[in-house]
């Protein structure tokens, strides 16, 4: 049996990607990696020399970013625009990094303590990775017949660059005012890299179209298109017959408004609920709590202490501190998401034959709690989002009163 397949060797591989996930590399021992993976120290040396010998297996053999880098290219002719497919791979390329701060920092720190073999692998590594994203690029930029300044290679490696900077600020200091947030910071890299990198036959138009498709709350509001109340409880209906994660996602996008890239972020410990409420933390640059409504859109969906996100929790038996998950037991990525919301609504549309998008259920709601009484101010609260960027919200649910009233009066005539 070759090496790679040895399930010893595999145990202490997983073993040690957990421990220096956790604590580093320089604070985890030989002797805590053994214990993990149930064998003795001599078992490790015998395959692997040394802890910098393991951590050698390690990035080599984990190739977090080279599957990353192959799952978009498989989906990189999906992508709308190239604003949406740089957005797609940055966002995605981020939560792998944030899922190992510690094995961040450890090598930041430690780079230069490391063996010349172990920073050959990490050379290798990125110069791997940088090849898959170079492909999805080319494929993205083929299939829009975009003109590029610079080669795919280029722009991977740039953008690489950029985000490997990115999550070693955020690693390494706890303070500072580069950025509101992540998502501020992927809005402002994609833009930058759209008006420096690349162009289209129609490039200011073109991308004045891609920008005002995206959606991206923090810098700019989309056109407000909420959702009727049939159409929104079809949907919580097609998550339920689908399955306990897909009715506990659905009901929290419609339930307590939060962007697709929030729900994706959030952790058991981040759910708080009682007899009297239930409450999500949500940490994206500045901590906010919102609530998760019982009624949505005139029906109620249990109670604070059952629906249906309880009951996925109950049905629980693994120990990921993440709320959601994909099919394989990692925490759910924002691109897996998008992707599994396509499936649930594949056979719904807005009243204009458009599919619905997932942006749509932070719309719906924001307008729908305006409509029963929140002020404005305090639907900044519970978003962060300004009064100016709340304001096309605060038109739309003025609308619908209004409609709603010339109704009721034409119904007493």
């Amino acid at each position: 049996m070759p090496a790679q397949r040895n399930p010893t060797r595999q145990r202490l591989i997983h073993a040690a990607l957990r421990l220096f996930t956790a604590q580093g590399v320089t604070d985890t021992t030989t002797k805590q990696i053994a214990e993990l993976a149930g064998v003795n120290e001599v078992t490790l040396f015998r395959h692997f020399g040394n802890k910098h010998g393991l951590l050698l297996a390690v990035i080599e053999e984990a190739a977090v970013f080279s599957q990353l880098g192959q799952t978009l290219i498989q989906q990189a002719s999906q992508a709308d625009s190239i604003h949406q497919a740089l957005k797609d791979y940055a966002t995605a390329c981020l939560q792998a990094i944030e899922r190992v701060p510690e094995v961040v920092r450890s090598v930041v720190g430690e780079a230069g303590q490391f063996p010349s073999e172990n920073r050959e692998a990490l050379g290798r590594g990125f110069t791997q990775a940088n090849h898959y994203v170079a492909e999805y690029f080319q494929t993205v930029i083929d299939h829009g017949k975009l003109q590029t300044h610079l080669p795919a290679d280029k722009l991977a490696s740039l953008l690489n660059g950029m985000l490997l900077g990115y999550a070693v600020i955020e690693f390494t200091s706890e303070f500072h005012n580069l950025w509101q947030n992540r998502d501020d910071f992927l809005e402002n890299l994609v833009t930058l890299f759209l008006h420096g990198a690349v162009s289209s036959p129609d490039s200011q138009n073109s991308l004045l179209l891609q920008q005002s498709n995206a959606t991206t709350p923090e810098t700019s509001i989309p056109f407000v298109t909420d959702l009727p109340a049939d159409i929104v409880h079809q949907i919580l209906q097609q998550g339920k017959k689908t399955g306990l994660q897909e009715y506990a996602l659905i009901y929290v996008l419609f339930g307590a408004g939060l962007k697709s890239s929030e729900v994706v972020r959030l952790q058991r410990s981040h759910y708080i609920n009682d007899s009297q409420h239930q409450i999500l933390r949500i940490i994206n640059g500045q901590n906010r709590h919102v609530p998760i409504n019982q009624w949505i859109m005139g029906k109620r969906y249990g109670s604070y202490t059952r629906n249906p996100l309880t009951q996925w929790l109950k049905a629980r038996k693994d120990e990921q501190p993440a709320l959601f998950l994909n099919s394989v037991g990692e925490p759910l990525s924002e691109p897996e998401l998008c992707q599994q919301w396509q499936i649930w609504t594949a056979e719904f549309s807005t009243s204009d034959g458009q599919p619905i998008a997932i942006e749509q259920t932070q719309q719906t709601w924001c307008v729908e709690m305006l409509g029963r009484g929140i002020t404005v101010d305090e639907l900044s609260v519970l978003t962060g989002y300004d009064a100016t960027q709340l304001q096309p919200y605060a038109a739309r649910a003025k609308e619908k009163a209004v409609l709603e009233q010339a109704m009721r009066l034409d119904r007493k005539a």
